[in-house]
């Protein structure tokens, strides 16, 4: 682990990463995100999807992650952008009243994406949040975070 922040030059001033006399190699990243429905907006799911008067929310929620994820150096601003080679999603009912959302991103560059994979389960999370609001206001969005990241200078595996 580093022993500074890695987006601060030496006065303290913001800085995006310099990665140029990187190699470039595969990486891989897995994020999830948890939202709690509720067992009302959960008694809704029929099959593999909740229908709303907006549309499939499962389906447009992995769209909506999939744009953000390759949008993320626009949301957060020392991102470097990365030309995202794929992006898989999967979501699927835990329980009777919450759902799981994992995004899986690809690249091959010389930094990592994990904030890509981050960045779509967020906003999957916060799409299934939008589309299902008009049922109730309870849900929580809970549990982002980093489950995996493959190749660069370390690798992770949350158990």
């Amino acid at each position: 682990m580093e022993d500074k922040f890695t987006h601060l030059d030496e006065s303290g001033n913001p800085g995006m990463v310099d990665v140029g006399h990187k190699a470039d190699s595969q990486r891989l990243a897995r994020a999830s995100a948890r939202v709690w429905l509720g067992k009302e907006i959960m008694s809704q799911l029929k099959g593999d999807e909740i229908q709303s008067p907006k549309g499939p929310v499962f389906q447009t929620a992995i769209i909506a992650g999939t744009m953000a994820a390759k949008k993320t150096h626009d949301l957060i601003p020392l991102c470097h952008p990365l030309p995202v080679t794929g992006i898989k999603f999967r979501i699927e009912a835990m329980n009777e009243d919450e759902v799981y959302i994992e995004c899986r991103a690809k690249v091959s560059g010389k930094t990592g994406v994990e904030m890509e994979a981050l960045t779509g389960a967020s906003v999957a999370a916060l799409t299934i949040y939008d589309m299902c609001k008009a049922f109730s206001q309870e849900m929580v969005i809970k549990e982002i975070k980093l489950m995996e990241k493959l190749g660069g200078k370390t690798d992770f595996k949350r158990d």
